[in-house]
């Protein structure tokens, strides 16, 4: 065989070999597994309903069997991830009720694609058992603990505005919940708003007293989100997976001591931490519905009018109804 031969083969196994590779590149970027599956990438935080289905693992075998590969990430805030969706390297994600609300006011296309229950019982504003704060009047002039952009940030608005203070009669302290815990036990706030496991660690190792929960001020729901034009064009896988979670949501609701064992692993704290934080709450997503939209404007509104938002949403115009 001449060497203009060999050459001509080399060069024609060369170009169908690129071709190969481009035209697998493209079905891998469109969201096609090897396995045929297609794939949907789920963002997550510890403790979190996806966290849950993530380690009992049926809601992956059940999106199998529809055809769904699930690819897991996790993130360490709820910023981090509404920045991942915005970017299209998740799918859906899981983010407190106010993540949503600056987003979108931000210019996010994001849309709400389901919800879960209150957990209003396990946030609150929490103080040292000896501070001598015993009413929410008796926040004016004090140093108070919170994380921007979250529900923390909401329920302290609505805990002064029933106390009959303006937000000029505290002093904000804003950090992530981690160094608030540590700001708390060395007395360097006087309050901190909180949510669980947090405030169940405070109650049981930082001699906290709970001044108010979120009873009646802020239900703090979860929210299940996606890209405003993956939430359009994928109805159908939305509504599995709103299916699917929620089975493991009344399995949560049902097995309490596996859900304990296996929360207190994934978020690293004791077994009398989850316990509390488990007990005084519901597990539940469903679909979006009118009633939590209302909630979620009223969020919108509050923020717009305390100045922490720029721009007046209407909630409603990025809300995917699944049926």
């Amino acid at each position: 065989m001449s060497k203009r031969v060999k050459k001509l083969l080399i060069s024609i196994v060369l170009v169908f070999w690129a071709v190969v590779a481009v035209y697998g590149f493209k079905q891998t970027d469109a969201g096609s597994s090897s396995s045929g599956l297609e794939t949907v990438t789920v963002g997550y935080q510890k403790g979190d309903p996806f966290d849950i289905a993530k380690q009992r693992g049926e809601f992956a075998k059940k999106m199998k069997a529809k055809g769904y590969k699930i690819v897991w990430k996790e993130f360490q805030d709820g910023n981090s991830l509404l920045q991942a969706l915005k970017s299209g390297s998740i799918d859906y994600g899981r983010t407190g009720d106010t993540p949503p609300v600056t987003a979108q006011a931000a210019g996010t296309k994001l849309a709400y694609v389901a919800v879960g229950s209150s957990k209003a019982k396990g946030s609150g504003i929490v103080v040292k058992s000896d501070s001598g704060i015993t009413s929410l009047k008796d926040l004016k002039g004090k140093k108070v603990a919170y994380t921007k952009g979250t529900s923390s940030q909401y329920l302290l608005l609505q805990a002064l505005k029933k106390a009959g203070l303006s937000a000029d009669d505290i002093t904000w302290v804003s950090m992530d919940q981690s160094s608030a815990s540590v700001a708390f036990s060395q007395g360097k706030v006087d309050a901190w708003a909180t949510w669980d496991p947090y405030t169940a660690q405070a109650e049981l190792n930082q001699d906290a007293t709970v001044l108010t929960t979120g009873e009646g001020l802020s239900n703090n729901r979860d929210y299940i989100l996606a890209s405003e034009s993956y939430a359009k064009a994928n109805t159908t896988i939305s509504k599995y997976l709103i299916e699917y979670l929620e089975e493991d949501m009344t399995w949560a609701n049902n097995n309490h001591d596996e859900l304990i064992t296996m929360m207190s692993k994934s978020l690293k704290v004791s077994k009398a931490v989850v316990k509390k934080m488990v007990e005084r709450r519901t597990y539940s997503i469903s679909a979006m519905n009118t009633s939590v939209v209302a909630e979620q404007q009223k969020i919108a509104d509050a923020f717009y009018e305390a100045d922490l938002i720029k721009k007046k949403i209407t909630v409603s115009d990025i809300v995917t109804y699944i049926k």
